[in-house]
């Protein structure tokens, strides 16, 4: 872990959000409630918040130009640390808090990099995760390198609100055009510059034309497109925007289909503006006839945690031993995941609610056992939610006036017709309401003051052997707190016995964390035997048995060894039901631990519509790769789905090693709820930190051609795009929520899921062979085999996209096809091609499953020969093991 020492330890702001966390809404043509927060590890400077306003206020303004006097920005909420000196102006926060960020002021991912970026791993047209900016940048010590921060300010927002991607392309920087020239990849293409190999030593620099690479017939490596300083141009905001006369996204007019852009790559060439005209938000707006009034901001500080329990201990939470285990999971709670320096209270509730504990600050083990014992010992009685609730808002009140962002954490069984009559005292208090189901009988009233708030909602089956309610509470951490702080939780299993009696495994601790180091043993019937062994062998003694709520605890002083700690556990009664549960702090402030995150994309879905399940894994801002990582999916019924998570780059993985995993779950079982557990298993083989910049980061401007010569900017600090730290082994799990399906019918389901859409299709050219690669779809999605591929090739990119079934077709009778995620190739040969001028040759696929449904188009690849103008007329094409000839003739030239 050497290489975080002497980074700024960053917050990493809950950085993969569940898929409802941005607050922004469209009104009147006005974006509300954008949450833009400053890290803690930002020193404290006012004139950040000046540059904030200035930027968004400027990008205001330009934003609404831009989109045709469509849109802007109304309202925007400044969140400024706790340890950022007071100040009259700041205001207490209510649901804004990091978890909600829409953009992150913190210092750069890798030193040196100030570029801002906007995390973005869904399709084209799918919002964006956050906008990074670093404090430099902000501060207008990058502007020669970026250009003015309200305009890259739009450029990051069109990632982030509407999807759309760069029109620039660092690995790609230049393409051979139809025009046979060799083009710089921009939008639009008339944004002219020169193609320049610009290189300093010492106190003199020398400027030369860029030479033709042998292999790739490109220009080679330290080529760079230098724009001239005065353009007419006007598009496109998704290239440059920093240019004077750039105003505009690039439309289907103006639109460089030719560009190897991730615009056209993820898109499908359709051009930024068609995205956005065809997004919600275009759609329920019409232009304004006014000038739109400048934002209004508002400034709020983070204060310490303040959160009430309010627990149901009904007669329904008599079954399932439901009671017994609330109170293992808020135990669990109150010994480990509620955060020092945190207020907590406690109200219980049946047919009408208690106080049992007003608000008391955490300062030790003392005040947590006091809220332990507050506990409630047997259900009875009927259900009173709202009564529950507003006890806590007295709780609250009693130590402040104002409920804002205080939390209040419901947890019930049952459902309450009365529950929503006090939503909208809910919607106004200013305070977040966590929900927490146990069982299928959620009030959907409380779900909806869940939603409102921003707070976080869990469904939890009556199996107890999926820990989901423990997962649940130790969620729950504070949304504003620093990282270091935070329980992170490193194991998380349960296990029902029969005829053997053991449950033996380990437990990895890294040396990211091991600090506040905390094992949890629960049972359904008798105390089972526990021997725990760390790494060095020593056995560890002195568990805190308590046998009235079935749970065994123990909490490893200092910080915990590094390596595999072992576990024998033996139950003592059969059938039994044991879990185990870990958790661990950061072992050094200094040093960002490994965590992972996990979402659905969506919170509601029905049947056929597939969800995907994504799994975020970083140290620090720095993606892991090669991780091992298992979704878990329970349905409200107990039936658990496993899918194994990939960062490949295709299928329902967006971009590959970006160190998020994703997969498509179709496997619904019933209609209802269903939940989400993730486990991440990195080894010392396998795991490995990919230092580079991040993706979808703003264009760094070389420098610029004023009045025919180049005024260069320093350059970039470099980063060798291959480096990779291996990392130890470590072990982390997470909860990812819920989610709920409708019009889920009879098992077994009809198949409706067609292949997945090959978004990796590679083609390249090798001595006279055009050499194809993929990743094999599916039968459903990415899970299967497909029965067979169809690959067609056209001369016309736009053909090839609209008009695919009657594009020339390769005859592919030989390729057999793979498991889904298998890497596939296939090579052909075009012959009568000789070496005067350039052909291009436009390529795609589609797959089709034995129910005959049929993959979307495949991303286009495309290869240059070199041709005469003369009919391409036979291909060879070369399977692995055999050589197939086939013969054919095209209509046109190509």
């Amino acid at each position: 872990m050497g290489l975080f020492r002497g980074f700024v330890f960053l917050l990493v702001l809950c950085l993969l959000h569940q898929s409802n966390t941005s607050f922004i809404k469209l009104n009147n043509n006005g974006f509300e409630d954008i949450v833009i927060v400053i890290d803690p590890s930002v020193p404290e400077d006012e004139k950040i918040i000046e540059q904030i306003e200035d930027m968004v206020t400027t990008a205001s303004t330009y934003l609404f130009e831009a989109t045709e006097k469509r849109f802007f920005f109304k309202n925007v909420s400044i969140l400024i640390p706790e340890n950022w000196k007071e100040n009259p102006q700041y205001k207490r926060p209510k649901h804004e808090n990091y978890k909600h960020a829409d953009v992150i002021v913190a210092p750069p991912t890798l030193p040196g990099r100030d570029e801002p970026y906007t995390k973005q791993f869904t399709e084209c047209g799918e919002k964006g995760e956050y906008i990074h900016f670093t404090p430099d940048f902000l501060l207008g010590k990058k502007q020669n390198e970026y250009g003015p921060p309200g305009k890259l300010f739009v450029h990051e927002w069109a990632h982030l609100r509407w999807g759309v991607f760069d029109e620039y392309n660092e690995d790609q920087p230049f393409y051979p055009a139809k025009s046979k020239k060799i083009e710089a990849t921009r939008c639009s293409a008339g944004i002219s510059g020169r193609n320049r190999v610009y290189k300093c030593q010492g106190g003199s620099c020398l400027s030369r034309a860029c030479r033709i690479d042998s292999t790739t017939k490109l220009y080679e490596k330290d080529c760079q497109f230098f724009p001239d300083k005065v353009q007419t141009e006007k598009a496109s905001i998704m290239f440059m925007q920093s240019i004077d006369s750039v105003v505009e996204f690039c439309n289907e007019k103006t639109h460089n289909q030719e560009a190897p852009s991730l615009q056209n790559i993820k898109c499908n060439f359709r051009s930024t503006w068609e995205v956005i005209s065809n997004s919600e938000d275009f759609k329920n707006t019409i232009p304004m006839v006014t000038p739109p009034p400048p934002p209004v901001f508002s400034l709020l500080k983070i204060s310490q945690r303040i959160v009430c329990l309010v627990l149901d201990k009904s007669g329904s939470m008599g079954g399932n031993d439901r009671l017994n285990r609330m109170n293992q999971a808020a135990k669990h709670f109150l010994l480990q995941t509620v955060e020092n320096g945190s207020w907590v209270g406690m109200v219980q509730f049946d047919s009408t609610a208690t106080i049992v504990n007003k608000l008391i600050q955490i300062k030790s083990s003392d005040e947590r056992n006091t809220l332990m014992a507050g506990l409630p010992t047997y259900p009875l009685g009927g259900t009173s939610i709202c009564s529950g609730i507003k006890h806590a808002f007295q709780v609250i009140g009693e130590l402040h006036s104002q409920l804002d962002g205080s939390e209040v954490l419901l947890l019930t069984d049952g459902e309450d017709n009365t529950a929503s009559s006090c939503i909208d005292e809910v919607k106004q208090s200013g305070a977040i309401v966590h929900f927490i189901a146990l069982g299928t009988a959620a009030d959907e009233a409380v779900i909806e003051m869940s939603k409102i708030t921003g707070g976080s909602h869990f469904y939890v089956s009556d199996e107890a052997q999926n820990n989901g309610l423990i997962d649940a509470f130790g969620a729950l951490t504070s949304g504003n707190t620093d990282l270091s702080q935070k329980s992170l939780q490193l194991e998380s299993k349960g296990l029902t016995l029969n005829s053997n009696p053991w449950m033996n495994d380990t437990v990895i601790i890294d040396s990211t964390v091991g600090k506040d180091t905390f094992f949890l043993i629960t049972w359904n019937s008798l105390p089972p035997s526990i021997s725990l062994w760390d790494p060095s062998g020593t056995i560890m003694e002195n568990f805190t048995v308590d046998a009235t709520s079935k749970m065994a605890y123990l909490s490893i002083p200092g910080t915990a060894k590094v390596g595999t700690w072992a576990y024998n556990l033996q139950a003592k009664a059969n059938p039994e039901t044991l879990t185990i549960t870990v958790t661990s702090r950061a072992a050094n402030s200094s040093v960002p631990p490994i965590t992972v995150n996990a979402k659905m994309n969506k919170d509601v879905n029905s049947f056929p519509s597939p969800m995907i399940v994504y799994a975020e894994i970083l140290q620090g801002y720095v993606p892991v790769l090669g991780a091992n990582v298992t979704a878990f999916i329970e349905s409200q019924n107990g039936h658990t789905e496993v899918l194994e998570l990939l960062d490949n780059g295709a299928g329902a993985d967006s971009f590959k090693n970006d160190g998020v995993y994703s997969r498509y779950f179709t496997a619904y079982t019933e209609n209802g709820r269903y939940s989400l557990k993730v486990r991440a298993h990195g080894g010392a083989n396998t795991a490995r930190l990919r230092l580079q910049p991040p993706l979808n980061r703003a264009a760094y401007i070389p420098g610029w051609v004023v009045n025919g010569e180049i005024e260069a900017n320093p350059p970039r600090p470099e980063i060798d795009e291959d480096t990779q730290t291996t990392l130890e082994d470590f072990s982390r799990t997470a909860s990812g929520g819920a989610f709920v399906v409708s019009q889920v019918p009879s098992l077994p389901l009809p198949d409706q899921y067609p292949p997945s859409q090959i978004t990796d299709l590679d083609a390249t050219v090798h001595e006279d062979k055009i050499i194809l690669t993929w990743t094999a779809p599916g039968d459903n999605f990415d899970v299967g085999k497909v029965q067979r591929y169809i690959i067609r090739i056209s001369g016309s990119i736009l053909d090839l996209r609209d008009s695919f079934d009657d594009a020339l077709q390769v005859n592919t009778t030989d390729l057999s096809p793979k498991e889904a995620n298998s890497k596939e190739s296939f090579a052909f040969k075009p012959e009568n091609i000789s070496e005067e001028n350039a052909t291009h040759i436009f390529i795609a696929i589609k797959s089709i499953d034995k129910s005959n449904l049929t993959s979307k188009v495949s991303n286009i690849a495309q290869v240059t020969f070199h041709n005469s103008g003369v009919n391409i007329s036979t291909l060879v094409l070369s399977v692995i093991g055999s050589v197939v000839i086939v013969n054919f003739i095209l209509s046109t030239t190509i």
